[in-house]
């Protein structure tokens, strides 16, 4: 299979001069989702993990409601990429069959060749547990990202998405080029390890689009934890679906747009 990382020839040219040398920088492949022969969707991805991504897309995506629908699924290097083959059971192939499309999406653009609003409007699903969290536990989520990003530390170039729980820290952590393709495949390898991810929280170190609040209220994560900033669209997609939404974590605090009675702390007089 393609390695992950690849080193490429480079120049670097610094104020003490220029110099020559390789620099580490992540592979991106076309990622094809196939579905008991046809083809649904291609994906920009970094070839790692793919067993996740395929699962972890599929259950996001709702192309399958659970896991136990997938029967089989082989991942298969090509000329032009790598086919991910799915077989689905007799039932469930019958209603995508229904429901059939093609869409192409380019690396950080997860609803690209949606075919319609519809789809890229769809509700998320509702967020109904009730676990609360401390403001100690979602810097200490944060801070446990960074020392397990094994890839974003040899090419400085990929994001990733981990899922961390009071008492264990963080359970799993997925990498990619593509933020979305990092949540897909953080999902994927919950759902594959039979973890219930209503019991902790899910932490991004990109910002929170609208797609990640769909994909993450799929996985039934009750607060999703982001370094940067949520969109709009984001906001009124958590609210909608019950959702906490914590944003721009740093160590020195964050800030909670939605559902904030699941965060226990001191509140402090108000800062815009």
């Amino acid at each position: 299979m393609v390695a992950p990382v690849v080193r490429v020839p480079r120049s670097a040219w610094r104020t003490s001069g220029v110099s020559s040398g390789e620099r580490a920088i992540p592979e991106e492949s076309a990622i094809a989702l196939t579905y008991n022969g046809t083809t649904y969707a291609v994906m920009m991805a970094t070839p790692q993990d793919l067993e996740d991504f395929a699962i972890g897309f599929t259950l996001s995506e709702r192309v399958v409601d659970k896991l136990e629908a997938i029967e089989q699924l082989e991942a298969v290097e090509t000329e032009l990429g790598i086919e991910l083959r799915m077989w689905l059971k007799d039932l469930d192939a019958a209603r995508l069959a229904e429901r059939r499309r093609q869409h192409a999406g380019p690396t950080g653009c997860g609803l690209c060749g949606i075919e319609s609003l519809a789809e890229a409007m769809r509700p998320p699903l509702p967020v109904s547990a009730t676990r609360k969290f401390t403001s100690a536990e979602i810097t200490e989520a944060v801070a446990s990202m960074a020392p397990a990003q094994v890839l974003n530390h040899e090419t400085r170039a990929v994001h990733a998405a981990g899922y961390w729980q009071p008492g264990r820290g963080l359970v799993a952590i997925r990498e990619d080029v593509g933020r979305h393709n990092a949540l897909d495949k953080l999902c994927g390898a919950l759902a594959r390890g039979g973890e219930d991810a209503r019991n902790g929280l899910i932490v991004l170190t990109s910002r929170i689009s609208v797609e990640m609040v769909q994909k993450a209220a799929s996985a039934g994560a009750p607060v999703l934890v982001a370094v940067s900033a949520p969109t709009a669209l984001a906001v009124k997609m958590a609210e909608l679906c019950g959702m906490t939404l914590v944003a721009i974590a740093r160590p020195d605090g964050f800030e909670v747009f939605t559902h904030p009675t699941r965060i226990e702390g001191e509140r402090t007089s108000h800062v815009a």
